[in-house]
């Protein structure tokens, strides 16, 4: 499924730190070339390391904070790192082929330039927990599978799949062409809550600011909106996001 990487960005090292993160990339089949392990930090913790990189055979090293500090430019790393290479992407008919294999409805996330890394990870650690099938992401002016996003996601990263092409507008053509109906957000929209979303289904998350591109949403087959009768009439990409797929994920009898 994996695809590689095709830019120098993406061949550039990793970091990966924090507890949770760290154990579901330790626990994943993604290559790790070192962990970097803080001197005196919880025994139970790091027999749970120690454990997972004598199983794969991972150098560990043991470092004072001061030094985790300095690699994660005084982010809250919690005692460990580890570093490995650049994210991979996922193919998009082999991720459809498993849907298929498996006699499942996919339920994909086309995510139109996001460019907050953390809207990103939240919004993966989301789709994890729904049974989201996969995420489409545009190669350029978007934010990319990043460390950032990675810890974000709090090892969601690690189990769902993330395509990347190069045009959003030619990937909807395409699914639509393969009986998949498309839903997007839009003011003017259907209330989200009246969402049914059987059967092969793609849903658009627009920019933070921009919202969904014009050529985007003349794509969808039907927009969707969240009423809100506070001040505030948006709301984060990542929490419009959630309450999205939930109603997906309750459409589809879960």
């Amino acid at each position: 499924m994996k695809q590689k990487p095709n830019d120098e960005q993406d061949k550039q090292t990793e970091f990966i730190s924090g507890r949770h993160p760290v154990l579901a990339a330790l626990e994943s089949e993604r290559p790790v070339n070192k962990i970097f392990l803080q001197k005196g930090i919880q025994p139970s913790f790091a027999a749970k390391i120690e454990k997972l990189a004598k199983q794969r055979k991972i150098i560990i090293s043991r470092v004072p904070k001061t030094k985790l500090d300095e690699l994660t430019k005084q982010q809250n790393h919690q005692g460990v790192l580890l570093t490995l290479a650049a994210y991979q992407y996922a193919d998009l008919n082999e991720i459809l082929q498993q849907t298929t294999q498996h006699q499942q409805d996919p339920f994909l996330l086309i995510l139109d330039n996001i460019e907050d890394p953390h809207n990103l990870g939240s919004i993966m650690r989301t789709a994890d927990a729904a049974g989201v099938t996969g995420i489409i992401i545009p190669q350029r002016r978007a934010v990319q599978l990043t460390a950032t996003v990675a810890k974000t996601s709090t090892g969601a990263i690690e189990h769902v799949p993330v395509a990347r092409v190069s045009n959003l507008v030619q990937t909807v053509k395409q699914l639509k062409k393969e009986n998949f109906w498309i839903f997007g957000t839009d003011m003017a929209g259907q209330d989200y809550r009246q969402w049914n979303a059987q059967g092969p289904v793609a849903l658009i998350i627009g920019n933070e600011g921009k919202g969904i591109s014009p050529l985007l949403k003349a794509q969808c087959d039907q927009l969707l909106t969240i009423p809100m009768i506070g001040h505030v009439q948006s709301l984060n990409a990542s929490v419009a996001a959630g309450l999205l797929i939930y109603q997906g994920f309750t459409s589809r009898g879960n």
